[in-house]
């Protein structure tokens, strides 16, 4: 049943791009059975699309009203309509900058699950194998998120359209929060001495001696290199372009004769031996074997003793804990951030059910305005750091306010302006593209 959009303003129009990437292909024991239930020229929306979008729904508490299945049904199919717009006005996301997001989020995903091997093992498949599965959903995400960056540019709400958008939401439809907190961590890293470097470099310096006297590097990278990803291939990666590796890898894989083993090399990740497999102007294969130095004991007390300086710092007044955590904090997820967790929005008062078991059951033995000492404790890599945790501010349950939770009601007041911008944008860009919903959802009434 094919239908153009209704010529006035979408009703429920609510754009707010979902980030978070959904490893549908990789699921292995989804037997649902999907189908397109929309289509914007060439783009597709799938069933499965709209329940994994309502399920995230459902598991926020949003200021939203209506039919949100609806709402959310309109938001997928508007975001294909940008990217099929993009096509049509030339907004590019180039590669480059599709499998520079790409990696980033694997990384991440890599710092908070443990190891790239952990991620394998759950999905059967490589990071590059899932990579390249996930590469045209993400370069879909930029394209959307370049559409809306140049549609709604510079757009803020003032104090009086968030005073405005909160006494229009019924008092009975205020969402209801659980019990908030500010809290806040520096965290330090035990850096391995140079001892314990000169002891890597001589094992690696063994393996190399060990390649050279006949052996296989493959098997070898197999046996002791600490990246999973690559140790399963024999160290093998592919094909890199300068600027993309550490520079000090790139550096010595570049000077290589084809075959030739480097000397141990140092980067932030450990320190590698590498083979040069092949060159093609700026571009390089190689393979590696990595092995990262462990802190001794000595480095561990050194790193507890600095973090111990910098809170009696902060105790004294000497500098505020957000300027510690932005200068001496070694967790790049928080210190920005003046050492505070956020939720989705950048909001550092954060619900007591979201937080790390871990820091929920240090904080509810602590007083509001409190430090700890050091505490040592593992990081999702499986590495050992000492972190002081700050509890700042606590709030008790309560329904919406403006006094309590400003940020979050302005939040969603800069969402239903933007979903207005967008919906006057559409007004404008809709006769360029053709739009299909099947017959089943158009309970929803988005066209005539």
């Amino acid at each position: 049943m094919k239908r153009h959009f209704r010529k006035t303003a979408l009703r429920y129009t609510a754009i707010s791009l979902i980030c978070c990437l959904f490893f549908t292909a990789t699921a292995q024991n989804d037997l649902v059975v999907d189908e397109i239930i929309a289509k914007v020229d060439n783009y597709i929306v799938l069933k499965s699309d709209l329940e994994r979008a309502y399920l995230d729904y459902l598991s926020r508490g949003e200021f939203n009203q209506g039919n949100a299945k609806c709402r959310i049904l309109e938001t997928l199919i508007v975001n294909k309509m940008m990217v099929a717009k993009a096509e049509i006005d030339s907004v590019i996301v180039e590669d480059d900058e599709v499998a520079g997001n790409l990696r980033q989020r694997m990384d991440y995903m890599v710092s908070q699950i443990g190891s790239e091997e952990e991620i394998e093992k759950f999905y059967g498949k490589s990071l590059e194998q899932i990579e390249n599965e996930l590469f045209d959903e993400v370069k879909e995400q930029l394209t959307i998120q370049k559409m809306q960056g140049e549609i709604t540019a510079n757009l803020k709400v003032t104090p009086s359209e968030v005073k405005r958008f909160f006494a229009a939401i019924p008092r009975d439809s205020l969402p209801y929060f659980s019990t908030e907190v500010t809290v806040g961590q520096i965290v330090k890293n035990p850096v391995p001495g140079r001892l314990q470097e000169l002891k890597v470099e001589g094992q690696l310096l063994d393996i190399r001696g060990r390649i050279l006297g006949g052996e296989s590097f493959a098997t070898l990278a197999r046996a002791y290199s600490e990246d999973p990803g690559s140790a399963a291939s024999g160290g093998e990666l592919p094909f890199f372009r300068r600027g993309e590796l550490a520079p000090e890898y790139e550096a010595t894989a570049m000077t290589l004769e084809k075959g030739e083993i480097s000397q141990p090399v140092k980067t932030k990740f450990g320190i590698h031996l590498i083979e040069l497999i092949e060159k093609r102007g700026n571009t390089f294969k190689s393979r590696h074997i990595i092995i990262s130095p462990k802190p001794s004991m000595e480095d561990m007390k050194r790193a507890e003793t600095e973090l111990d300086s910098i809170r009696d710092l902060i105790l004294l007044d000497s500098i505020t804990f957000r300027d510690a955590a932005k200068e001496f904090s070694d967790d790049q997820f928080t210190s920005s951030n003046g050492g505070y967790f956020a939720d989705q929005d950048g909001a550092t008062r954060v619900s007591v059910e979201t937080l790390d078991p871990n820091i929920f059951f240090t904080i509810d033995t602590m007083k509001v305005g409190s430090i700890t000492k050091p505490i040592r404790f593992t990081q999702p890599d499986g590495k050992v750091a000492y972190r002081i945790l700050y509890y700042k501010d606590r709030i008790a349950p309560h329904q919406a306010s403006l006094k309590n939770d400003y940020q979050k009601i302005a939040q969603a007041a800069l969402n239903q302006k933007r979903s207005r911008i967008l919906g006057q944008w559409f007004e404008k860009a809709r006769d360029d593209v053709f739009i299909e919903i099947i017959q089943d959802y158009d309970y929803c009434n988005l066209i005539e």
